[in-house]
């Protein structure tokens, strides 16, 4: 399979560089995977779909205030550090700019000294170790000194942080947000739960390789990035008694699919566990445990797209993709959402 057997034309100015004011008035599209059929609503609808007996699974990781800017010691050039994985000893696997600036050794400071950091290590493919000095807990320090590491997709400034993370996000690990859970409000999450569908909480930690393109042509040459993901046993009970009761197993976003996916034993049961995952899911995969998905829409010929298609059938996600550029829905991070069933 080709990585052009998932491109569709998607116009620069669809991709949503801000969010809507009210979180759950999105455009929702929701897609029959197995006829196809489409209907056009809004994410407060999603009730209308949902039927007691139901089990929502949500990525509860939240997004690190990871990106830092700051100034090269001596002589105060700009630099800018992100925060990728906390490799431990106060020391961070990061990307950084000015890479030519930033060898071993050079110091750098953010915060007006509060926080110094030193590059201990350049890495193959060009990220670095980073060693950090402070006083008191880093992730305090960095909520004070830390900007959102937004995708490369949005220029505009985010004005509220809080905009860029689930309402009920609680497990801080991520460099970039599990978006299809930004529709959810509170309230909505109550009300689905007053109807009687289940609402349980896996955490997959987002790395920056969400981002990253597919450059091989045949697809399966394609290298997945590893993220950390965990499934309670709490969850993975819920997901087993829904099963047995005979609803359905519902993934908010990519990140739940693929943590489920990843640990689900072959007949569907769920277990427990803990670990890196580089799962990829493209067409032909057989899903073990995941009945439908609520996702936002994603760039032509991404790992994302193709895991949809793994879901809906390419030729059914590609006729829906092609209506939503047709009806200006808005695409990736803060845009729009589908849900497929």
């Amino acid at each position: 399979m080709k990585k052009s057997d998932f491109y569709f034309d998607l116009p620069a100015e669809l991709i949503a560089q801000t969010p809507i004011e009210r979180r759950d008035a999105s455009r929702l599209l929701v897609l029959d995977k197995d006829s196809g059929a489409w209907e056009h609503r809004h994410f407060f609808d999603l009730p209308e779909y949902l039927r007691p007996g139901d089990c929502l699974i949500l990525n509860n990781s939240r997004v690190l205030p990871a990106r830092l800017l700051g100034q090269r010691l001596p002589g105060g050039g700009a630099c800018e550090v992100l925060l990728l994985i906390d490799r431990g000893d106060k020391t961070w696997e990061c990307l950084v700019r000015p890479g030519k600036h930033l060898r071993k050794g050079a110091r750098l400071s953010f915060g007006g000294g509060e926080l110094l950091a030193e590059v201990t290590s350049v890495l193959d493919g060009g990220n670095r170790l980073v060693r950090f000095n402070y006083e008191g807990v880093f992730l305090e320090v960095l909520d004070r000194l830390g900007k959102m590491p937004l995708p490369p997709y949005i220029r505009e400034e985010l004005q509220d942080r809080e905009r860029y993370q689930t309402v009920y996000s609680k497990v801080v690990g991520s460099a970039a947000a599990p978006t299809a859970g930004l529709h959810f409000t509170e309230a909505l999450l109550q009300k689905v739960q007053n109807m009687g569908v289940k609402v349980g909480y896996v955490t997959l930690h987002v790395g920056l390789g969400t981002f990253s393109p597919v450059k091989e042509d045949n697809i399966t040459d394609h290298m997945m990035h590893s993220e950390y993901c965990v499934i309670p046993q709490e969850t993975a009970d819920l997901i087993n008694e829904t099963k047995r009761n005979g609803g359905r197993i519902i993934c908010v976003g990519t990140t739940s699919c693929r943590t489920l996916e990843t640990w689900a034993a072959e007949d569907g049961t769920m277990m427990a566990n803990a670990g890196w995952t580089n799962i990829f899911i493209y067409p032909g995969y057989k899903f073990k445990v995941i009945d439908a998905l609520i996702t936002n829409f994603h760039l032509p010929e991404s790992t994302l797209i193709m895991l949809v298609s793994a879901l809906a059938g390419r030729r059914n996600v590609l006729n829906a993709y092609k209506e939503a550029v047709r009806e200006r829905y808005r695409f990736f991070s803060f845009g729009d959402a589908m849900f497929i069933y």
